[in-house]
């Protein structure tokens, strides 16, 4: 064997202990995980039984005065019950505040000299407040926000339309945000799974 094949040898071993070693450390580091599936009803390393699905069918959502906050209110009691409705006797109340923004995203006028947007989008805020029923104790509060886009045609019960759809999108996507949001705060304060 010449020196230069030796060298190889060596140098192979020292990248088999240096590739073995790393396996070695990401397997320890990948069993220290505790993960589980949030909507799991197993108990969880807290000891708490409750599922999450449970605790939210169990929230009260306070009313709200606007047409997107209705929808966002609709789509938050559907998901929560599971098709169900509100909960008879509610454990925890949900205060719901929803806002929107309205703007013009592109001015693109093919053959004509107006400056007409033809592309608008709807931003729809929701902040909550999450607090126990029976005491009025603050559980967990949050914002969240989601934008949907919508086309402006020229016609204008069209583009309101438009509107109006772009709306009732950015409503379903926000409650479900909402929804998974307030699941992680029922689980982070130790109220469900």
């Amino acid at each position: 064997m010449s020196l230069p094949d030796r060298e190889k040898t060596e140098l192979r071993r020292l990248l088999r202990r240096v590739a073995l070693a790393g396996l070695l450390g990401s397997l320890a580091l990948a069993s220290a995980c505790t993960v589980r599936p949030l909507y799991s009803s197993a108990p969880s390393s807290t000891g708490s039984t409750g599922s999450a699905n449970a605790e939210l069918a169990s929230i009260a959502i306070k009313p709200v005065n606007t047409r997107f906050g209705q929808q966002v209110r609709n789509n938050l009691i559907f998901g929560f019950g599971r098709g169900a409705g509100e909960p008879a006797s509610p454990v925890y109340s949900l205060y719901l505040g929803v806002g929107e923004a309205v703007e013009s995203s592109a001015l693109v006028q093919v053959g004509t000299d107006e400056d007409e947007p033809t592309a608008g989008s709807v931003t729809l805020t929701a902040t909550y407040t999450l607090s126990d029923a029976k005491t009025g104790a603050k559980i967990a509060s949050g914002r969240r926000s989601i934008t949907s886009s919508f086309d402006r045609p020229r016609q204008e019960f069209a583009a309101y339309r438009a509107q109006i759809d772009a709306e009732n999108r950015a409503a379903r996507e926000l409650a479900e945000a909402l929804q998974l949001s307030i699941a992680q705060d029922l689980v982070r304060h130790g109220k469900a799974g």
